[in-house]
């Protein structure tokens, strides 16, 4: 599947609002399109970030119908919204992939063989991040931006024993978050195929 192909259909048809041109213009000057979605456990190969945001999209649509009905779907105000969270959820990782080389043995010969490593050049956070590129551009709701902010859950950096009580109670002000959470972990482990450390 042509995955650049299809995050650009679904972000033309779904996103209309102001500043969502200027923000796909951007995605074009960037790696988001040929970056992996990470180093080793999932998405580790070129164009692996578009892959999983369009996959992340793919689930996160239907868990919405399961839970509030293809009607709730069907509005374009909603569908925008699910599709604004899903589609750009990492765009932090913007950047941060570089390919280096290692010796790696093969049939008792050492041989050299790309691998990703990963160094962020603008190290705001995770969620944080992705948040603050989008809204270079375009206005997020609150729902949006907690969505992002908090899409990796109890895996967030900021989860220390002090602080879960701030996911939780994103989680439960905003249950979108929740389920966009439970989306992304989902096909990172299922539709990915996620790799074991």
């Amino acid at each position: 599947m042509d995955y650049k192909k299809r995050f650009k259909e679904i972000f033309s048809e779904n996103i209309k609002r102001e500043g969502s041109a200027e923000l796909l213009k951007y995605l074009e000057t960037t790696d988001f399109f040929t970056a992996p979605a990470s180093t080793r456990f999932h998405g580790d190969h070129e164009g692996g970030l578009v892959e999983h945001c369009v996959l992340v999209y793919d689930r996160f649509v239907k868990m919405l119908a399961s839970e509030y009905g293809d009607k709730w779907l069907g509005d374009k105000k909603n569908l925008e919204t699910a599709t604004v969270i899903a589609l750009l959820h990492d765009l932090c990782k913007i950047g941060c992939y570089k390919t280096e080389m290692r010796n790696v043995k093969e049939n008792n010969t050492w041989v050299q063989k790309p691998y990703y490593t990963y160094d962020d050049p603008l190290p705001y956070g995770h969620g944080e991040k992705s948040v603050y590129v989008i809204t270079g551009f375009m206005k997020l709701s609150r729902e949006e931006s907690f969505a992002i902010n908090w899409h990796m859950g109890g895996f967030d950096a900021r989860n220390g024993s002090n602080n879960y009580g701030t996911i939780a109670g994103a989680f439960k002000q905003f249950p979108m978050a929740a389920l966009f959470h439970a989306a992304d972990l989902l096909t990172t482990y299922l539709d990915e195929k996620c790799k074991k450390n």
